[in-house]
């Protein structure tokens, strides 16, 4: 399926309104008592700014002896970013990585002409069970950069610049906003943001971007008089002055950019700019063509039927 980024409103009451468009995720069952709610992308909205996949992962508890089992499975076309609230997640890729991600810190892997990777709760944190939340997201390249070379950073929380406002502990995750500048290397020009704000915050959306949007993960918060509870994504109209009114203490991901440089095809977990790419993708992932994940060889997702 192919998208464009979605237009800004002409003129009318939809020009007017602060808040364009609601998103409401859909439940998606991974499967091992595993669901995510599916926020991007959407029918009323594919893409904000490069952002064309966002996912809130749990909050889920395992069972004793249990965990997250994403086995490998490959992408092309894009960056996956993981930032956790809660839990741990064991990283591992074809380019031999292998690094633990806990809340705070940053996974920022570049697909690019291709990579296969899993996600999996480590073997010796499985006795003890635990929790895991978080937000996985990818962002689209550019299409110079679409068949770059494949590459893996890790950012840890000490590492990302925090302001604050009244009332707002700010973590920018990549990008720019706040007056301030994540370490993360990003290609697109975007901003990526946890906003811890207390009950009574008010807080001005501080980025040039066109594209905006922010992500309620809990509590509540007003926008342009209207309140919206958890589990929301609001997207913003172009050039309109946002503010967060926090109604109780609220977690909020704020996130956008430039729009994509043109039409996006999305299938599975491939996305490029050119159909005929995914299906070279797809045909090599069906005759394991990628390399494989070291240390995690024995399982590969297969194809969707479908797909």
């Amino acid at each position: 399926m192919s998208w464009m980024p979605a237009e800004a409103p002409r003129c009318g009451e939809a020009a007017a309104r602060v808040v364009e468009t609601v998103i409401e995720p859909r439940r998606r069952d991974l499967g091992g008592g595993f669901s995510v709610r599916r926020v991007l992308p959407a029918s009323a909205r594919r893409m904000v700014g490069p952002f064309i996949f966002f996912d809130e992962m749990g909050p889920v508890g395992f069972e004793l002896g249990g965990g997250l089992d994403v086995r490998p499975h490959p992408h092309i076309g894009l960056s996956t970013v993981t930032y956790l609230f809660e839990g741990e997640i064991l990283h591992r890729d074809s380019l031999g990585t292998e690094r633990a991600i806990r809340p705070g810190a940053v996974n920022w892997m570049r697909a690019g002409r291709g990579i296969v990777h899993s996600e999996r709760t480590a073997p010796e944190r499985r006795p003890a069970g635990g929790r895991l939340h978080g937000i996985q997201a990818w962002v689209a390249l550019p299409k110079a950069h679409e068949e770059a070379e494949p590459s893996f950073a890790h950012h840890p929380a000490e590492s990302l610049p925090r302001p604050t406002r009244d009332g707002a502990r700010l973590t920018v995750i990549a990008g720019e906003a706040f007056g301030a500048r994540a370490p993360v290397e990003t290609l697109p020009a975007l901003f990526y943001v946890h906003a811890e704000l207390d009950a009574g915050a008010d807080v001005p959306l501080e980025t040039p971007h066109e594209e905006r949007a922010a992500y309620v993960v809990d509590g509540a918060v007003r926008v342009g008089g209207e309140r919206y509870g958890p589990g929301v994504m609001l997207v913003f109209a172009p050039r309109r002055e946002v503010r967060l009114e926090a109604e109780a203490a609220s977690r909020v991901m704020l996130l956008g950019g430039a729009p994509a440089d043109g039409p996006r095809t999305i299938v599975w977990n491939f996305v490029s700019s050119r159909p005929e790419r995914i299906e070279q993708a797809k045909d090599d992932w069906r005759a394991e063509r990628f390399e494989t994940v070291p240390a995690d060889e024995a399982e590969r997702i297969p194809l969707p039927e479908g797909a």
